[in-house]
């Protein structure tokens, strides 16, 4: 019997397992590197133990450090999650040579499906057709594209695609280096690669007893750099002729190498429905979680009830029920070529609704680091029907509360919404031929929706400076009258498109629009506006110079562009701008655009704390443009006008005379 596990792994894996083993009783051990000290996995669990440095192959890598981390702790277990070790026989037979319970498949199941070619002579007797492997080094023009891949493990890492002969020899080089980073062994193959392929895989679970169970098929085709985003159970629109030939197959392979525990196997399925085996994992998937939606069960609780030597409840699976969906939150930019990001996790909020579940290793005022995988966390929808579960998927994302470094999020949102997603279109190629649409800035309505967000977070803020409501806002030194307007400018993130809101604020210290929106309510932290008949609700939340504003239907970040600094930084030579808060009150006579000025002439007169200020030419040239008239009422740092056709090396004077 199992009394105390150690995860030998980080992250949301790490949570996901000890969210099990709290459930039956079993205390735990965490592992950490110097860089997760912090993490939400050292903090849930019973026990941690330190290994020393940030990078993988000093830490998470070191099974020898893993091993005597155990038994330091007094663990009795090693359950390897996903990843780093999980597929490494030698550290599975190190685990046992210890004394520890091993909660994985048997170490010669583990040697047998590295082996790929053992792999494939096993599925080649269940008769499934093969990809023949391709030697690099005879490779020729007739072999191309080739799919390269690392041999010992998966997760994206250690894959290339090769299209060019030319291109062969650096990109071995580069599959290679990352796949010795990510496992410890540098070893790659090269098969070819399928155009438009599926890939679906069939999840299994053995007992030592004999029983070998076929959990369904799942579809993990939405795929970036060869990493999963988002996977479904089960794969849609498979005839159950070809269903049961995967079921078959993969039952057969476990059977062949005498498996136990959880495992996968994997197929590529032609665009004419032809499957290829590809491999099988002899772990956990990270997509397990909608195979357990669907069969209501708990993968890791029978794994531990295997690995302690316990038969499987019943010869055969529960009957499924239902449609599952998966998707894999990253912290990263995907229209900047899926660039990971960093940096403090303010905020991580996914509405608890029926259905819906969370895995994650995060929770709001973490930092999301460099050293690792950029997923925050995998949020999964279930309900009776494959329509269903995406469009529960998708407001779930749609509704999260993500503050911090720029995610996948709306990725997500659009692939979950896209046509040939929602018709079960699918295949490998998709973000190859939607990523530019699917992240392109300007959608309907798109501009207008982020301007009432930046509204919203405008009065939130003046909201705030008046004390919520309790009286006229004083910003800085300058008292804000009742009458007179307000700007603030943002910008968006992260295309940075800026947007200058105008308001008023009443006597009674209420902050209105400019532009014609009705205010139901404005607090410091929420906002209700209603325009064109339409009531909305913004959640309106500031990070030091970063405003997060959450509504129903969809979620924005802006950054307050800074009031009382110097801004000629963000302005063009020869503008010039309001020294000051204040009103115009008269222009220089003929003063137009197309007019010359010289330098030093009085051009504007604007009038604050009852003394009138003049702004003058900062040098000879061409009035260009002319933005201030009698009576408008601006805040500093306003352009008023714009002189040129000659240097511009002085900022826009000012001098004053008494009333």
């Amino acid at each position: 019997m199992i009394t105390t596990l150690l995860v030998a792994n980080r992250g949301e894996i790490a949570c996901r397992i000890f969210r099990t083993c709290r459930e039956l009783g079993i205390s735990t051990v965490a592992v950490y590197s110097d860089a997760d000290a912090g993490s939400l996995h050292v903090r849930e669990a019973d026990t941690a133990v330190r290994l020393p440095g940030a990078a993988p192959a000093d830490t998470y890598l070191r099974g020898d450090l893993v091993v005597a981390a155990a038994l330091a702790a007094g663990a009795d277990a090693v359950h390897p999650g996903y990843g780093f070790l999980s597929e490494n026989a030698g550290f599975a037979r190190a685990v046992q040579d210890a004394g520890l319970v091993w909660v994985g498949p048997p170490v010669k199941a583990i040697e047998l499906m590295a082996s790929k070619t053992r792999a494939k002579e096993l599925m080649a007797a269940a008769d499934v057709p093969l990809l023949a492997p391709v030697d690099p080094g005879s490779a020729t023009l007739a072999d191309l594209p080739l799919l390269l891949k690392a041999a010992a493990g998966g997760g994206g890492r250690g894959m290339r695609i090769v299209r060019e002969l030319a291109a062969l020899p650096a990109e071995l080089t580069a599959a290679s280096a990352e796949a010795a980073g990510a496992f410890g062994d540098g070893e790659v193959f090269a098969e070819p690669y399928v155009e438009r392929g599926r890939h679906v895989e069939v999840q299994i679970m053995a007992d030592g007893q004999g029983t070998v169970w076929a959990l369904g098929t799942r579809d993990c085709s939405l795929q970036r750099r060869h990493q999963k985003v988002i996977e479904e159970a089960p794969a849609p629109g498979l005839d159950d002729g070809l269903r049961r030939r995967l079921h078959d197959a993969a039952v057969a392979a476990a059977q062949a190498v005498g498996y136990r525990g959880a495992g996968t196997v994997e197929f590529l399925v032609s665009a004419g429905g032809r499957p290829y085996f590809l491999e099988m994992n002899t772990r956990l998937q990270v997509e397990h979680p909608v195979t357990e939606a669907v069969f209501g069960l708990d993968l890791v609780a029978l794994q531990l009830r295997v690995a302690e030597g316990g038969p499987l409840p019943a010869a055969a699976p529960p009957a499924p029920a239902g449609h599952a969906v998966e998707a894999r939150l990253y912290a990263e930019d995907p229209a900047r070529d899926w660039q990971p990001q960093t940096g403090a996790l303010l905020t991580l909020e996914v509405p608890a609704e029926p259905g819906v579940r969370l895995d994650t290793g995060y929770t709001g005022g973490d930092t999301v680091g460099v050293h690792y995988d950029p997923m925050l966390a995998k949020v999964i929808a279930h309900a009776p029907t494959r329509t269903e579960a995406v469009r529960l998927l998708a407001r779930a994302l749609e509704r999260a509360r993500i503050h911090g470094p720029v995610t996948n999020r709306e990725l997500l949102v659009r692939s979950l919404r896209h046509p040939d997603f929602v018709a079960g279109r699918l295949d490998t190629g998709f973000y190859d031929r939607h990523l530019t649409a699917l992240t392109a800035a300007g959608a309907p309505g798109e501009d207008a929706a982020r301007r009432l967000a930046a509204t919203a977070a405008a009065l939130a803020t003046a909201a705030g400076a008046a004390g919520g409501g309790a009286g006229p806002a004083r910003l800085g030194a300058w008292r804000n009258l009742a009458s007179r307007p307000q700007t603030r400018c943002y910008r968006a993130e992260p295309d940075g498109t800026e947007y200058e809101i105008a308001y008023r604020t009443g006597r009674d210290g209420t902050p209105a629009p400019g532009t014609g929106e009705r205010v139901l309510a404005a607090r410091p932290g929420a906002v209700t506006l209603e325009t064109g008949g339409v009531t909305r609700h913004f959640t309106v939340t500031p990070h030091a110079d970063r405003v997060h504003v959450d509504t129903t239907a969809g979620s924005y970040t802006f950054t307050a562009l800074p009031r009382f600094t110097d801004p000629a930084e963000r302005t063009e030579p020869g503008s010039l701008l309001a020294p000051m808060p204040g009103t115009v009150v008269r222009l220089a006579e003929g003063l137009v655009p197309g007019a010359a000025v010289e330098a030093g002439q009085p051009l504007i007169w604007l009038e604050a704390m009852k003394m009138e200020h003049r702004v003058l030419a900062p040098a000879s040239g061409t009035l260009t443009a002319l933005h201030a008239a009698p009576g408008l009422q601006v805040e500093v740092g306003a352009l008023l006008a714009v002189v040129q056709d000659a240097p511009a090396e002085a900022p826009a004077h000012q001098e004053e005379t008494t009333r």
